[in-house]
């Protein structure tokens, strides 16, 4: 099993086992849902959700089986995972974390690796060899998970 970091526990709320998680995680849509499974902590204990809604900057979870804040104080600070397959990507879908180390081709001719992916703002940007390059679907030809490799075009400008 492969687990990808989602957020962290940062709080309960309220009496009955709900808690309070940060996260800025990019397919929330697929993580939060009711009967899926999170692993929480270092020892990726896996816990199942039974309800989830969104509450100012939190995404608010309770368990299956926790009906109490005592029983979730455990989990207070810890990270929060889930299992790679459960996201389904398709093929033009990858994680931030992915992106570092692949090779970035501009018109067939390797450039070089992902240094750094980085959300500025509400604006994506990957660092190849010291230069920030927009991380804009127009200017992306392919992505190819299997040979770790992103194909763009147009980019001279930026280099």
């Amino acid at each position: 099993m492969k687990y990808i970091y989602v957020g962290k526990i940062v709080n309960t709320h309220a009496l009955k086992g709900e808690v309070r998680i940060i996260s800025n995680f990019e397919f929330k849509d697929r993580v939060f849902m009711p009967t899926n499974t999170l692993y929480i902590g270092q020892f990726k204990s896996p816990e199942t959700i039974e309800t989830y809604r969104h509450h100012k900057q939190f995404d608010m979870v309770k368990f299956v089986g926790i009906d109490y804040i005592n029983d979730v104080l455990k989990y207070k600070g810890d990270a929060v995972y889930i299992d790679y397959e459960l996201l389904h990507l398709k093929e033009d879908e990858i994680l931030e974390s992915e992106f570092i180390g692949m090779n970035v081709y501009n018109n067939d001719t390797l450039i070089g690796k992902i240094e750094e992916y980085r959300n500025d703002n509400g604006n994506k940007v990957i660092r190849i060899n010291d230069k920030f390059i927009p991380y804009n679907k127009d200017f992306i030809s392919k992505i190819d998970k299997t040979n770790k490799s992103i194909y763009m075009h147009n980019i001279e400008v930026f280099l």
